[in-house]
């Protein structure tokens, strides 16, 4: 396990141990039915007592994401990865888990002045940059994805940040900073010039838009995200319990 607590953070530590417990329970030997490390050798690797952690456990075994026995110890639960709001991952690490291969076709980071709806969203002054973040995605074959996000200078990034990693790995190890809400707006547009050019079809075929608005654990804006998906090549799907 690479994950560590941040004991200086203004951020609860149980609230910390929770994050790394939902992104340890997305690892492929998890996944696989492997248990997870018991309480007593995760909370001496991460140097917070077994009451914190248990409180951490305790709530994702509430949601149905981790399952524990007695004497058998504490296991993933199948299906437990979904795309639901509260279960959120990143691009890379949702395809990983599908066992989709995915190729970058393209990276791109720039300093950019943000547009007035940025400056709205992050609360920042229009002559302030922000870092932008263009990926071309898709399959080894074809790219099927073109995102666009920007970033809160508060954030940290940088141009010389390795963003060839999973951005929310980037961001929590790098930065101290973990994406904790995510709020989207999904909507069926067609392809302009700019998006054709990127997906490899013809002007104003159906895109799939997703906006998604990123905030960390005190509900601060990190993170303004645009897709453009080929309708034909993705299903967004989303999942309910009531």
């Amino acid at each position: 396990m690479r994950y560590s607590i941040d004991h200086k953070s203004p951020v609860p530590l149980h609230v910390q141990a929770e994050n790394l417990l939902r992104q340890l329970i997305t690892e492929e030997e998890y996944q696989n039915g492997k248990n997870i490390p018991n309480e007593v050798e995760l909370a001496e690797m991460l140097g917070i007592s077994r009451t914190t952690l248990r409180m951490a456990i305790n709530k994702l075994v509430i949601e149905g994401l981790l399952i524990r026995k007695k004497r058998a110890g504490t296991k993933v639960a199948p299906g437990a990865v979904s795309s639901k709001s509260n279960n959120w991952l990143s691009f890379s690490q949702e395809m990983k888990l599908r066992g989709i291969p995915i190729k970058n076709f393209e990276l791109h980071v720039t300093w950019a002045l943000p547009e007035p709806n940025l400056t709205i969203f992050f609360n920042i002054r229009p002559e302030e940059p922000v870092l932008k973040m263009e990926r071309l995605r898709g399959k080894p074959e074809e790219p099927f994805v073109y995102f666009a996000s920007y970033f809160h200078p508060r954030v940290g990034l940088s141009l010389d940040d390795d963003f060839k990693r999973p951005l929310y790995e980037l961001l929590e190890q790098e930065h101290g900073i973990i994406a904790t809400l995510s709020k989207e707006e999904i909507s069926a547009i067609g392809a302009d010039e700019f998006i054709a050019g990127k997906l490899q079809v013809p002007l104003g075929s159906p895109i799939l838009f997703r906006k998604r608005f990123v905030y960390d654990q005190q509900e601060r804006p990190i993170e303004y995200n645009l897709g453009y998906y080929k309708a034909d090549s993705f299903i967004y799907t989303v999942e309910s319990t009531r």
